[in-house]
């Protein structure tokens, strides 16, 4: 199991990014949690097996929303967050 969390900043608030970023972790099979930061970034963190973080990874920074953009994504691995049971939008 890979666990990674990511901040996303662009034109990411406003746009539907949290929800189809949810779209997109459900199809692909990830768990974890999207929520905007106060800063105006997005700040996810998602478990699964490599391949299917390293494909949700790509559809993240490709910004799954049509309108929103992505300008930059802070990405680490962190064994510490936990096994979501599923994907959840957190605010």
């Amino acid at each position: 199991m890979k666990k990674i969390k990511m901040t996303v900043s662009g034109r990411v608030q406003g746009v539907g990014f949290r929800y189809m970023t949810k779209m997109v972790a459900d199809q692909i099979g990830v768990s974890g949690i999207v929520r905007n930061e106060d800063d105006g970034s997005v700040y996810i963190e998602a478990v699964g097996p490599t391949d299917k973080i390293d494909a949700f990874i790509a559809a993240v920074k490709r910004s799954p929303s049509p309108s929103g953009k992505v300008d930059t994504c802070k990405l680490e691995e962190d064994a510490n967050i936990e096994n979501y049971i599923s994907f959840r939008v957190t605010n």
